[in-house]
């Protein structure tokens, strides 16, 4: 993995989540494409394909906006672990992954969101 992506990912001191953890959780996204359906919902979301993926992943960023506006953090934590799983679903779904992610965010490294999103908007 390149000293760049590394930079893309950074989690607070003691934080038991890293970027090792969610690699482990994309590859057992994407072994979970071999499990029968009945035994997994990793696979059954894959099989709904990219449309319903993106639908899931809709509802789970809602569920996240509905915590943090209720001030309840376990509940956003909670949520938000939901919205990463679903988020690599979709990724995978698309025959994609984190790594081109991390990619984009290491490229935006050290940049103003503003300065980035008005380069987005240049023809």
């Amino acid at each position: 993995m390149s000293g760049a992506r590394k930079m893309a990912i950074q989690h607070e001191k003691g934080a038991g989540m890293n970027l090792a953890a969610l690699e482990t959780l994309q590859a057992t996204i994407r072994q979970r494409r071999a499990a029968t359906t009945e035994k997994s919902y990793t696979r059954q979301l894959l099989e709904a394909g990219p449309k319903e993926c993106a639908k899931k992943l809709g509802e789970e960023a809602v569920e996240v906006v509905v915590a943090a506006l209720a001030e309840d953090d376990e509940a956003l934590h909670n949520e938000a672990a939901d919205l990463i799983y679903h988020l690599l679903v979709l990724l995978e779904s698309r025959d994609t992954g984190l790594g081109p992610v991390l990619d984009v965010l290491a490229t935006r490294h050290g940049i103003s969101g503003l300065t980035e999103k008005a380069s987005r908007n240049q023809p």
